[in-house]
Formats: C-alpha cells, structure tokens, sequence
C-alpha cells in the first residue's frame, strides 16, 4: 500500500505556508536504483527538514507518476524528532492514520468559538458558492470582487482532495484575499478547524464574519469515471448544507471545452450528478452568457436536464477575464490554463459574481 523508502535531504526548494519543499536522494532498494526527486515536508506534522537529514518517505506518488501529487512526502525525519506542542483541541483530523493531527475545532469545548457557533441559528441568507474542484477557488473569488470588491470572504475546504490544506500554494497565495480558511471534516491547517461543513459554514459566519462562503475540496480530485464514483459528490451535500442552516446555494457549473473526455465537455456529469441527484434543496445556478459556440447547444440541453427545483440565471461576463488575469495566481484546471478552457474559468467566475450580487448588506 505504501511504497516506503528513506533519502537524504540535498537542498531545500523553498515553501510556503506549513510547507517545505525539498530536493532529495531516494536510497535504493533490491532491485531498483537509487533516485533524485522533490521532496514535500508539512513542517507542523514533521518538523521543518534541512540538508543532511535522512528522512523516511512514501513514494506512492512518484512510482504512480501523478501530477498534481507527485511528491516523496516525508512521514518523518527520525533523528531529529520535533517537539512536542503542548495545544489546547482534542479533534483528531485524519482519524487512525499514523499521522493523525490533534486540531482545535470551533465547535469543541475548548474553543473560544464554541459559544458563538452554538448560538447561531441561521446563516442569514449567505451565499454559498458551491463548486466541483479546487481550481474553481480563484476564479469564483475573482468573480465576487471584480463585482463587490469589498467583500469578505471565506474559503471552506472539505476533504474529498488533499487533507492538509498546507498542500494548496493557491490557497497560500490568496490568502490575503480571504477573510479566513476553514477546514472541514477530516481535512485540516485552516485559519478555523470544523468537525462538519454545516459548523463550518456557521463559523464562516460569525467567527470569521464572511459575506460569502465558497465551499470546494482541495487539490487532488478523485474520480471513477463512473456515475457515482467522485469526490465531487460533496457539491450536492454542501448545496444541501446551505440550504438547511438558512444559507443561498449557488452551484457552480463545472463546464469544459478543453476536456478531451466526453463526459466532461460542455458540463461535466460531476456537476449534472452532484445538483440534479444529490442536491436535494433548490439552488441558484449561473449560467455565463460567454459560451463556446460549438458546446452551446449541448450545453442549453444538458441544462433544460436540471431540477425545477434550481433557478437559472444569466450572468453577464464581461470584466470577468481581466479579473482572473490580475489574480496573483496562475489559473489552471486539470493543467489547461485560460487559453485551453476558458469557459470554464468564466462559469466560475460567473457564480462568484452572481454571488456578489445577491449578498446581503452588513449595516
């Protein structure tokens, strides 16, 4: 299941918020060459690696030649152990692995928040953009202040993709645009840990007193290629998140025109599974009114296919592009930037928008 191996750390890469990224010689094993690879420390779990270190490695992820993964990731650096921290918070994240995180939640006894969430009955009408993939994040955040460029907020990350939301360089680099970061469920390193998405949604609220929740797993979708077999299946849940605590749903429309499998050109079956059969509660969904012209047509029938339950609405794009290009990130989905999928850069930027717009006014 894991395929262990230790190296020797040989220069440090650099890093960014609870990551060292390091270069590393790979030890050999009987049949197998010794190798040189990018190493991945999360320094709260580990410790922070330097050059000389002999660290132990899972090296799953280099053999299995994934993209957005494909680190060594380092489990220990075993002669030089960090010290223990002493932290109030007794949730565990990453439950009965061998790296399981003690985190404190908002909602535990502990917490200096837990009186508040307890108390908070409804989420007042928020928006709550909900969408498929992690690179979604950018492009709806650019969509809310192209349009509200004042207001605030919140990233919910839950934990269909990476677990430590250290691993998101986006995340880290949009970070000053966030009026906080929740972890939810098994995923955690948030601003705010939360046991579930519906306490993190109402801590998004009045902990970090967001206008606006944008709800989406971390990097490191997992599919099937089947009906039911993805991670973005949580969409749906969250949809239904919001509406039970009194929030808006908005469903972003995950749509492809770069997408070589037909499953996933014009509107991914990810999105046409997750609202038309797990949402069970009405949303708002935005439609761009950009569209490939050769992807239009299949598109308008694959929306006449949801719900009446969910309200579609036209959303006018123009400005969008500009405001994805001014990010301090480089966009990209599946490794196609803006000029391979742009429409599906512009219907997440569109929710973000459509978002901003129908947010209530703090006084």
């Amino acid at each position: 299941m894991i395929r262990w191996r230790y190296g020797t750390v040989t220069g440090v890469r650099g890093g960014w918020r609870g990551c060292t990224e390091l270069e590393v010689d790979v030890e050999a094993r009987e049949g197998e060459d010794a190798f040189a690879c990018r190493g991945l420390a999360y320094d709260e779990l580990v410790g922070v690696p330097e050059v000389g270190d002999r660290v132990l490695l899972n090296c799953n992820a280099i053999a299995k030649g994934l993209g957005t993964g494909g680190y060594a990731l380092v489990v220990a650096v075993p002669d030089r152990l960090p010290a223990d921290v002493d932290e109030p918070g007794h949730i565990v994240k990453a439950r009965y692995t061998p790296l399981q995180a003690m985190r404190l939640a908002v909602d535990e006894d502990d917490s200096p928040h837990r009186a508040a969430v307890e108390a908070c009955e409804d989420l007042g009408g928020m928006p709550v953009v909900v969408a498929d993939l992690h690179s979604a994040l950018a492009p709806v955040l650019a969509g809310i202040h192209a349009t509200v460029p004042e207001a605030r907020v919140a990233y919910i990350m839950t934990d269909g993709g990476s677990l430590p939301a250290w691993f998101s360089r986006q995340l880290d680099q949009l970070s000053d645009r966030l009026c906080t970061t929740v972890t939810a469920g098994q995923c955690f390193g948030g601003d705010l840990e939360a046991t579930n998405v519906h306490n993190a949604l109402i801590a998004a609220r009045v902990v970090g007193g967001a206008d606006i929740a944008i709800v989406a797993q971390g990097p490191g979708n997992l599919g099937t290629g089947t009906v039911w077999g993805f991670s973005g299946t949580a969409a749906g849940e969250a949809v239904n998140a919001a509406a039970v605590l009194g929030g808006r749903p908005v469903a972003s429309l995950r749509i492809s025109e770069g997408d070589a499998r037909e499953r996933h050109r014009g509107i991914s079956h990810h999105s046409m599974t997750a609202y038309a059969k797990v949402a069970l509660a009405s949303a708002d969904v935005p439609v761009p009114d950009e569209l490939p012209a050769d992807l239009e047509g299949k598109i308008r029938r694959q929306l006449a296919e949801l719900p009446e339950r969910h309200r579609q609405i036209e959303i006018d794009c123009s400005g969008l592009v500009e405001a994805m290009e001014a990010l301090p990130v480089k966009l990209s989905t599946m490794g196609r930037g803006l000029d391979r999928d742009r429409v599906y850069f512009i219907a997440a930027a569109a929710a973000g928008r459509h978002a901003a717009q129908i947010a209530p006014r703090r006084e």
